[in-house]
């Protein structure tokens, strides 16, 4: 199934004329109740592997590259192109773009005293004043790479209840 195909259609005369046309309503929004994104046995865990589209990832888990939208409604994805992992030429792009020097200091941080005192995601760190004793940067390129990483760690609906999914999205998005 493919996204716009359940959406509802509207008689519209887009250019004022009188000349009526049949649209797609694409005003429709869906987004997934946070209880069932809670639901860990509902889901996957992915790392998305560099260069791979959610339009792979569908292929790969589902047989289909049309349940790409699952793929990012599951993980509130709005906008598919910056909140999805970048390809390692689109994110050289982007680094350089954004900074005037990647390799210039974002922040400063340290590891924390109490709790983790280790993790993969940098949730050990916390973020301080140079002044700070112990506090090592962090380059723009390396914050930039760590937010990359986390995007990487996605949700994939379990296939067994794909089909549910699709019916509460028509029924969600017809009404």
């Amino acid at each position: 199934m493919q996204y716009f195909e359940t959406f509802p259609k509207l008689v519209y005369d887009v250019e004022g004329t009188g000349n009526y046309k049949l649209v797609t309503d694409i005003l429709r929004r869906f987004k997934v109740r946070q209880g069932l994104i809670n639901n860990t046995v509902l889901f996957d865990k992915y790392d998305v592997k560099l260069g791979e589209t959610p339009e792979m990832v569908s292929q790969r888990f589902y047989n289909s590259p049309y349940y790409h939208w699952v793929i990012l409604s599951v993980n509130n994805i709005k906008d598919r192109f910056y909140d999805w992992p970048l390809d390692a030429q689109q994110f050289e792009a982007y680094v350089n773009g954004k900074y005037t020097n990647p390799n210039g200091v974002h922040h400063y941080e340290i590891t924390q005293t109490s709790g983790p005192t280790n993790s993969l995601d940098n949730t050990h760190v916390i973020e301080v004043n140079s002044t700070t004793s112990g506090a090592q940067a962090v380059s723009n390129y390396e914050y930039e790479q760590r937010l990359q990483d986390k995007k990487r760690l996605i949700k994939v609906l379990s296939v067994q209840y794909l089909s549910e999914f699709i019916d509460e999205f028509k029924k969600v998005i017809q009404r």
